[in-house]
């Protein structure tokens, strides 16, 4: 049986940190379990176009490993050549909580790197400038912010204020006093600081566009740690720059291509103060706890399936030619 993994190239970090387990050179840390029972284990970061790896092997390849932070996206094009493919991991089946807290405290940290205008703070240090109240004009308390989440799953309804086609349980929603608001217009307009937290899907590509934007507060924050095509790219830099988002908000760390092209106008957006840009390459979920955790994850579901096993219902997005979960939207 052939195992195909695309993962990420971890360099010279990966040889001296084995627990970069989601790396090329770090496979995940199954390579000897998979070829002591015989089977073949394909491992690249090779994706884009016919002559990829990943094009080349996904034809007789029975299973598909591949994370969300160097994606290899499984089209319909491939899935009518994928002849043999029986399983895909994290793209039909997912190890389903391995990175909540990881993604959940990244959208924390961001979001108070934007309130407290720290990324400019920092910057001012490094050039060797210290003028306090450059920073403080633009630096605010979140104390007293109304902060509103755009899907309400296991990492979104850490928050207060949330827009989901579905109310979150009535005792989930009690516990962290989270309240729904059905309309999305009126949700951002009612939010200082809207974090992404939802999948992308036909309904969400392109949901955080410039007609959307025009109802956020003047002043609001923007944080995605979801999927970058759910926000238009050229209308959040559009709007950092006018102002509206109060010149001050995005963060982030996913992106609508990636690795993200050295142009692409996220790196640089800038408000108009100077700041306002959080950007960070796609690591919020893979941290080296979270690796650990699905790695072991992507070995369990292997292992379920090579031993005609039943994998846990919350790993399932897809299933026998239907979605077998409510996460993906109302379809």
């Amino acid at each position: 049986m052939k195992v195909l993994a695309i993962l990420y190239k971890g360099g010279d970090a990966a040889a001296s940190e084995p627990r970069l387990l989601g790396t090329v050179e770090n496979q995940l840390g199954i390579r000897k379990w998979l070829e002591s029972q015989g089977h073949e284990y394909i491992v690249s970061d090779s994706k884009e176009g016919a002559d990829s790896d990943f094009q080349k092997h996904i034809v007789d390849a029975e299973i598909l490993i591949t994370t969300p932070f160097h994606p290899g996206y499984l089209t319909a094009d491939l899935i009518t050549k994928a002849k043999n493919l029986k399983l895909c991991v994290t793209v039909v089946l997912e190890v389903s909580g391995s990175n909540v807290v990881s993604v959940a405290e990244h959208v924390m940290m961001s979001i108070l790197l934007l309130v407290r205008n720290f990324v400019p703070a920092h910057e001012m240090i490094e050039r060797g400038d210290w003028m306090v109240s450059d920073i403080a004009r633009n630096a605010f308390d979140l104390e007293g912010k109304v902060v509103g989440t755009i899907g309400a799953g296991r990492i979104g309804y850490r928050e207060l204020l949330y827009y989901d086609y579905a109310p979150l349980p009535e005792a989930a929603a009690k516990a962290v006093k989270a309240r729904r608001v059905e309309d999305l217009k009126d949700f951002v307009s009612q939010c200082d600081v809207v974090a992404v937290n939802c999948p992308l899907h036909e309904g969400t590509r392109g949901l955080v566009n410039a007609e959307l934007l025009k109802h956020f507060k003047k002043g609001a924050w923007l944080v995605n740690t979801a999927r970058g095509a759910i926000c238009d790219k050229d209308a959040v830099a559009a709007s950092l720059a006018s102002g509206h988002l109060n010149g001050f908000g995005y963060a982030g760390d996913v992106w609508n291509v990636q690795p993200a092209p050295q142009d692409h106008v996220w790196r640089t957006a800038k408000n108009v103060l100077g700041g306002g840009n959080g950007m960070v390459p796609h690591y919020s979920g893979t941290t080296l706890d979270a690796q650990a955790r699905y790695a072991s994850g992507t070995k369990s579901i292997i292992e379920n399936y090579l031993t005609g096993k039943a994998q846990e219902p919350q790993n399932i997005i897809v299933g026998l030619g239907k979605y077998e979960t409510k996460a993906y939207g109302q379809r």
